[in-house]
């Protein structure tokens, strides 16, 4: 049989690709999703383990180390250098720019400076430091340059610039070189400022201690001992929290501390990948019973002649054997060339350059096993299905299960089951948002709804059937056929149902986490931007509203301050109503609005001459700053003194997270203020769905794999269709069908069969999405369903022309083949 097996798969090679394909998909989707893990892991140790790359044991301790254990290290044997590492951050001030910069001390032996200079020197005083070559370039600073640096306020007394002792201390300080941006994620996106101890004394204030130390060992040292010994003096100096490691275990504790010490995206795509292996298994079935029914009479014929069930059933696993391991080889490779490209892509950007590829030898067993394994276990049914062949009669394949029979009746009670279960849990944890509820809920229901397919499947696809009847002979044949084996065509829309499903709950539950985080953020920030701090108000609000993007301006002037010190702005009533997000409450005259949870019913406002006592109208919002109109305020005799106002913004909605981003940016060149002053509920709400919106694009190109696979096995379902009715269709076109008319039938019997399960996904998955979005944020915001209408129209519109395009080969092989062939076939 093994020669039979072989024989097969060289003369009738085409007929395997389909399985290969599949397979090659799922073992690849799977093996990448370990290699991701991997090579997140391994890019994270390049980037942290390069802060360690020069020593051989890392001290580290919350509560800091005492400078006697640090002197008592430096002199335990088989030391030969020790690098104190201490960190500061302070405000960065480069003309009229002002940001926070991150100091990392020098180290006193050269050789163990993390480190790397670009051009110019390390600083040998207080009075200079080094930049990273990003920062440097952003602020238009080179070597030469002078920037101030705040200081602690006991470090007023080290003040060398003759600033008042009224002022916040600051410093002057040189840039003597430009340094290689770290690699440290910590350090990522931060100016960084490499400076002498003293100047980082001078940042922090007198006391603070080095809590972390880097040790070099001298040649020869025993490692163990060494650690012992250095492990004695920091216990004896007063440092009895410090740990001591190699720099790679202290590379693998810092790796666990910011993933949380599991990896969550490995994790998020193992999920993805056992989906796509599922549907994977369900083509891979499909395709071996089209295999098999191909060879209805060659294995009748075996039969005749002496091989036993035994015998059929193991050739069939033989090629089932061979085809899977073969396709799992190349789905790791697959995968491997894949993320290669992706690193090495991403390595070319200065910013990720620390990306390194990892292939663990876990991805490659597991890929290759997995693969093996669910090949052998998706052809095993088929395979049994091939010993019912009669050695004479050649009779087709074992009853399908349906509901008549005992098996069907079985998978139908338990479908019932977990569908009443889980749809249970699903509600209650939708109800109470309790995700962890909610989660287990939605996927035995499902797993409940897939098991009773077979009740409403072939029903709705007779119920569209019909839709076809206009266009004759053709399309009634078709809605027949499509139901012609019930079994078979539920399990085809069941592996395209589940990836439509689950593409589709990812768009709904995304549209409605956007829709909810915009409604949260415009009750906590009812204005898109906030611009303070701004000299001229009325010119700077004229020139905001001339940038693109801006829709709106409202100037807000200090009118006072109740009695409790709460300032009170004041503004045009119709300015004001054009920037705010909350309109629960209008501005008139005579009134002040007040947020959500003000405890008394009127406020007394003190401005530049008088006081005045006004009721107040909450808003809905519990954040906002107490407002009244200009001609209110002019009760109170004007601006009080030293009071500056604020400019508010209204954004257009239809800018995206990098347009908001760029608008902001103009603000702060176009007014001359900082990014500090520019705030507000757009660059919140830009960053929530830039990141919803990246989310929604690495899933639903995972999730892409699976619905790829499921429109194979549409592929498959037709071809084995068209075998079983090669002597119905040459009579067809005996009695006078067209090729045309026989291509068309197919055509629209795969359109009933993908548009139906990409319908019922679209509807399962709108009703997951919302549920499983209000069990995630239903805790922290007020969750209303909001349905990607034109999303889920272009998923049944891909469905319905994949599933046209899936018939096209079938279509032509039924098509090629003439009537007279057809009726002599069997």
């Amino acid at each position: 049989m093994l020669q039979i097996a072989l024989s097969q798969l060289k003369t009738h090679y085409r007929r395997f690709l389909a399985v290969a394909l599949a397979v090659i998909l799922g073992v690849g989707f799977l093996s990448a999703t370990l290699m991701v893990g991997g090579t997140t892991t391994a890019s994270l140790k390049n980037s942290i383990g390069a802060t360690y790359a020069k020593a051989d044991l890392i001290i580290n301790s919350m509560d800091g180390v005492p400078e006697d254990a640090l002197a008592a290290v430096a002199a335990v044997d088989g030391v030969s250098g020790t690098y104190a590492l201490r960190t500061a951050d302070a405000p960065l001030t480069s003309g009229n720019t002002t940001t926070f910069a991150l100091l990392q001390s020098l180290s006193p032996v050269p050789s163990m400076e993390p480190t790397a200079l670009t051009t110019g020197k390390f600083p040998t005083a207080a009075s200079g430091v080094t930049i990273d070559s990003k920062s440097s370039e952003d602020l238009g600073l080179g070597i030469g340059d002078t920037v101030k640096l705040g200081l602690a306020p006991s470090a007023e007394s080290a003040l060398t610039d003759g600033s008042s002792p009224d002022a916040a201390p600051t410093r002057d300080v040189l840039i003597t070189g430009i340094t290689i941006p770290s690699a440290q994620p910590y350090m990522a996106g931060a100016v960084q400022i490499a400076a002498t101890d003293e100047l980082i004394s001078a940042v922090t204030g007198p006391g603070a201690l080095a809590q972390s130390a880097q040790l070099k060992l001298a040649d020869g040292a025993d490692l163990e001992a060494t650690t012992s010994a250095v492990t004695a003096a920091l216990a004896a100096n007063g440092a009895n929290g410090a740990t001591v490691l190699t720099a790679e275990e202290q590379t693998l504790v810092d790796v666990a501390a910011l993933s949380g010490g599991q990896d969550q995206l490995t994790v998020v795509l193992l999920a993805f990948s056992i989906v796509a292996i599922l549907v994977t298994a369900l083509v891979i079935s499909n395709t071996f019973s089209v295999l098999v029914a191909q060879r209805t009479r060659e294995l009748g014929l075996l039969r005749c002649i002496g091989a036993d069930r035994k015998q059929i059933r193991n050739s069939v696993l033989i090629e089932a054997t061979i085809v899977g391991l073969v396709s799992s080889i190349l789905g790791v490779l697959l995968a491997a060339g894949v993320m290669a490209l992706l690193v090495g892509w991403v390595a070319q950007n200065p910013d990720t350059e620390f990306a390194t590829l990892a292939i663990p030898a876990s991805a490659v067993a597991t890929g290759i096993s997995v693969g093996l394994v669910m090949t052998l276990v998706a052809a095993y049914l088929p395979a049994s299905a091939a010993t019912a062949v009669a050695p004479l009669a050649a009779l087709r394949p074992a009853e399908e299960t349906g509901l008549q029979n005992k098996r069907g009746r079985i998978r139908l009670s338990i479908g019932l089951f977990l569908t009443f279960i889980g749809t249970g849990l699903l509600v209650y944890g939708a109800a109470t948002s309790a995700l962890l509820v909610a989660l287990p809920g939605g996927i035995l229901s499902f797993l409940g709804i897939l098991l009773c397919a077979g009740l409403f499947v072939p029903t709705l696809v007779s119920v569209f059937g019909r839709a076809a009847a206009p266009l004759g002979v053709p399309g009634k044949l078709a809605a027949v056929n499509a139901i012609r084996n019930p079994g078979r065509t539920t399990a085809t829309a069941t592996a395209l149902l589940v990836g439509v499903t689950l593409v589709t709950m990812m768009m709904t539950g995304a549209q409605t986490s956007r829709h909810s985080f915009t409604q949260d953020l415009a009750g906590t920030y009812p204005v898109d931007l906030s611009i303070s701090g701004v000299e001229n108000e009325l010119a700077a609000a004229q020139q905001a509203l001339n940038l693109d993007g801006v829709m709106s301006t409202a100037v807000l002037t200090s009118a006072g301050s109740s009695n409790d010190g709460m300032p009170v702005y004041s503004g045009s009533a119709t300015d004001i109503a054009s920037v705010l997000r909350d309109d629960s409450a209008p501005l008139t005259d005579g009134m002040v609005l007040v947020p959500r949870g003000f405890p008394e019913s009127q406020i007394t406002v003190t401005g530049a001459t008088t006081s005045v006592t006004l009721p107040v109208t909450q808003m809905d919002t519990p954040n906002f700053t107490p407002l009244m109109t200009t001609a209110t305020a002019e009760q109170l005799g004007g601006v009080p003194a030293d009071m500056p106002g604020e400019i508010w913004v209204g954004v257009d909605d239809s800018l995206d997270a990098a347009a908001i981003m760029d608008l902001r940016s103009e603000l702060v060149e176009q007014l001359g203020v900082n990014e500090y002053q520019v705030s507000g509920a757009a660059i919140e709400r830009a960053t929530f769905n830039q990141i919803i919106d990246v989310l929604l694009l690495v899933v639903t190109g995972l999730l892409a794999i699976a619905v790829l696979i499921a429109l194979i096995g549409v592929a498959n379902t037709l071809s084995l269709s068209v075998l079983e009715r090669t002597r119905e269709s040459s009579l067809l076109r005996a009695l006078g069908l067209t090729r045309g008319q026989l291509r068309g039938m197919l055509a629209v019997e795969a359109v009933l069969i993908a548009g139906v399960a990409a319908l019922i996904g679209c509807v399962l998955g709108s009703v997951y999405g919302w549920l499983g979005a209000e069990a995630a944020l239903g805790s922290f915001a007020i969750v209303e369903p909001s349905i990607p209408w034109l999303q889920l129209v272009a998923v049944l519109a891909v469905a319905v022309v994949a599933g046209l395009l899936a018939s096209v080969l079938p279509a032509r092989r039924a098509a090629k083949l003439s009537p007279v062939e057809g009726l002599a076939a069997q």
